[in-house]
């Protein structure tokens, strides 16, 4: 090791009073032989009588050279126990002895000269085996210098998890010189790692001798302060022959290539991963807010803790703009998702709200310059523009946003609005990586953004169309209390051709239609538009109705692949009396005071357009307090439910008493209306009034 210190207590104070053997000593077999001044033997360790095969009783009293020396070495040995006696310097070095079998052995000799209280002098010889002392003075060399050079960190823990010893590799790897290690926790030497883990391992491996190998810790070392390093740790725990706890050996393994490198390709996979997710989860439907939704939720929490999808206002109206160097942007806000970061979150514009950014703001220049705008480590002096007023930057200061990044949303070549991404609680600033993947999800996500925005458009004007082309009616005309409903398709879906009309005739009637188109969008709308406005002209003749539905049935085989449905009624509160012709339509239901709906039995006839199929006239009584209810299939159709169980269901809300018609529409429609039905409503409801009884008995 590159330095070593004594045993210290906890306090670092030498270690004083009895300490254990090592056990060292007993692994060379040292002997201990003392002999008077005239060479012979007075004192006899079980060591020696190990190593020589002497007994003591044996040995002692003799002349050493007389039983462990060669002839041969006889006049050597005289001449070296005569010079250590004489001058008081002691000898060291191999010698042949002879041992009681016979062999020769070559033993390891430290003679030195001692003195008594007397004045009289001694010979102690301390010996070994040769080749014992050879073998371990190979085994430490060996160690030695493969601790100093091993490229790999290592050092010793007492049993206080102090440092005792440390090797240079270690001393480079941690930055720490040897000395400033010594009697220190691994706390104290390295306070940026995760010290309880270590300490609480080398604890462990203390206490249960089962050793810890290759585990990673991440952190900072004070070799790079400003990097963290992952380092690859094992811990064996130290005994010495004797089964004494010495402390704990530490290795150092400076992994931090391989992390990096696991890390890059952990972070490449969950890139790929984030991307595969935009693909299947953007663009699931063709509404514009939820595409929007789709994209923010993609990006939390994995690319950017809080996430913002904002379009140039005049590119939702439908509108192509361009910015000048000095224009401000006015910019619809349509979706915000924050991750457990609730200051940032009130700090956005809400979802739906226009506002204006100047020149100078961060998102202003991005959808200018068509070019990401990245600030990886946010002052700040960059709040104010990156918010969108003084309080807002207030409220993402303590919300501790620290990195910023904003791409365009570019589709087809224009410039749609930008995708803004803030890091508060993840502390790793946003990098170029990011901005390649931030810029891949929102040119796949601005192809679905454009396509939502199209089709919200062109849905918005067929709306519109269709909307313009339904009647606004009085709640009484003739002798009907008349309520009515129109619920267009859900957001993901064309407008049909559904519609619905109450026409006023002569002598106090009233017409009742309710018709569908078959279709959706502008063509449906208009279609229905000119069916409607036949139907009125129809109307006006007063024809009976199935005389009527020949020739809507004429009109409509006239236009381009016209198909629909219609239910025709007059209504003549003079006689009491409905007269009603069908083209293919669901049933209408009949409520008559004080009894229990129905579904009226009618000829079904061929929708409109077919051709070739007479129609058919059915007149029954329609008393004051009756309703009539006439519907298109979206309000009763499901994929779910068979349209028997959907008709009885409409007949059971018709139950009860009687209530105001507005209050009964709306019970139908959010009753019936399933969200799997991507159909229009169309619900007319007609009651005779009461009043025109009495009228009627005056006449």
């Amino acid at each position: 090791m590159a330095a070593t210190g004594p045993p210290v207590t906890a306090g670092g104070e030498p270690i004083r009073g009895p300490v254990r053997p090592s056990g060292l000593l007993d692994v060379i077999g040292v002997a201990s032989i003392v002999l008077d001044d005239q060479g012979r033997i007075v004192l006899w360790s079980p060591q020696a009588e190990e190593l020589f095969g002497y007994s003591a009783e044996e040995a002692l009293g003799r002349y050493a050279a007389h039983i462990m020396v060669h002839d041969q070495q006889m006049d050597l040995v005289v001449k070296l126990f005569a010079d250590v006696m004489a001058t008081g310097e002691g000898w060291a070095g191999a010698f042949p002895v002879r041992h009681k079998d016979g062999s020769t052995r070559l033993v390891e000799f430290r003679n030195m000269r001692l003195l008594d209280d007397r004045g009289d002098t001694y010979a102690l010889g301390l010996c070994a085996d040769q080749s014992t002392v050879r073998r371990l003075e190979r085994d430490v060399a060996l160690s030695t210098r493969m601790v100093a050079q091993s490229p790999i960190g290592l050092a010793v823990l007492d049993t206080t998890l102090r440092y005792v010893s440390v090797n240079p590799a270690l001393e480079r790897i941690d930055g720490v010189p040897a000395e400033e290690h010594l009697g220190r926790t691994i706390g104290e030497v390295l306070p940026l790692l995760d010290v309880d883990g270590l300490e609480g391992l080398s604890r462990q491996v203390l206490a249960t001798g089962r050793p810890v190998v290759d585990r990673s810790v991440v952190g900072r070392i004070p070799a790079d302060p400003d990097e963290e390093h992952a380092l690859s740790v094992s811990l064996y725990r130290l005994e010495d022959a004797l089964g004494t706890v010495l402390g704990v050996a530490v290795s150092v393994v400076d992994v931090t290539e391989q992390y990096r490198a696991g890390v890059e390709a952990e972070a490449a996979r969950r890139r790929l991963a984030l991307i595969a997710d935009a693909s299947a989860l953007i663009g699931t439907t063709l509404e514009l807010d939820r595409t929007a939704g789709e994209l923010a939720a993609v990006a939390v929490p994995e690319l950017a803790d809080v996430a913002a999808v904002d379009l140039l206002d005049a590119v939702v109206s439908g509108r192509r703009t361009s910015l000048s160097p000095a224009q401000a942007a006015v910019i619809r806000a349509l979706a915000v998702r924050a991750d457990r970061s609730p200051l940032a979150l009130e700090a956005a514009d809400p979802p739906g709200q226009v506002a204006r950014y100047g020149p100078d703001r961060l998102v202003t220049e991005c959808v200018r310059s068509a070019r990401p705008v990245l600030i990886q480590h946010v002052q700040e002096a960059d709040l104010p523009r990156i918010a969108r007023s003084p309080e807002a930057a207030g409220l993402l200061a303590r919300a501790g946003v620290h990195s910023y990044l904003a791409v365009p949303l570019i589709a087809r070549g224009e410039v749609l609005g930008a995708l803004d991404l803030k890091r508060t609680r993840n502390p790793v600033p946003f990098t170029e990586d990011d901005v390649l993947l931030a810029r891949e999800l929102a040119a796949r996500a601005a192809v679905q953004i454009d396509n939502a925005r199209w089709y919200q458009n062109a849905r918005d004007t067929a709306l519109t169309l269709q909307r313009s082309l339904l009647p606004s009616h009085p709640p009484v005309t003739g002798g009907l209390q008349v309520a009515s409903r129109y619920q267009p398709a859900g957001a993901t879906t064309e407008v049909g051709g559904d519609w619905f009309d109450v026409i006023p005739l002569e002598g106090g009637k009233t017409a009742l239609v309710v018709g569908d188109v078959m279709g959706s969008g502008i063509s449906a709308a208009a279609t229905m538009g000119r069916l409607r406005t036949a139907t009125t002209t129809l109307a006006a003749l007063d024809l009976d109705p199935a005389l009527l539905l020949e020739h809507l049935d004429r009109i409509t085989a006239g236009l381009d692949q016209a198909i629909a449905t219609c239910l025709y009624a007059v209504h003549d509160p003079s006689v009491g009396q409905c007269r009603i012709a069908n083209a293919g339509h669901l049933p209408p239901a009949l409520v008559r005071a004080g009894q229990g709906p129905e579904l009226l039995d009618l000829p079904t006839g061929a929708p409109l357009g077919v051709g070739g199929v007479a129609f058919s006239t059915t007149a029954f009584d329609f008393c004051p307090g009756d309703q009539l209810v006439l519907y298109t299939d979206g309000l009763v159709e499901t994929r779910r439910h068979s349209l028997d169980e959907r008709l009885d269901t409409l007949l059971d809300l018709l139950r009860g008493p009687t209530r105001p018609l507005d209050e009964v529409c709306d019970l139908l429609v959010r009753t019936l209306h399933h969200p799997d039905n991507h159909d229009d409503v169309a619900l007319l409801i007609a009651r005779a009034r009461e009043e025109d009884r009495g009228r009627r008995e005056e006449d």
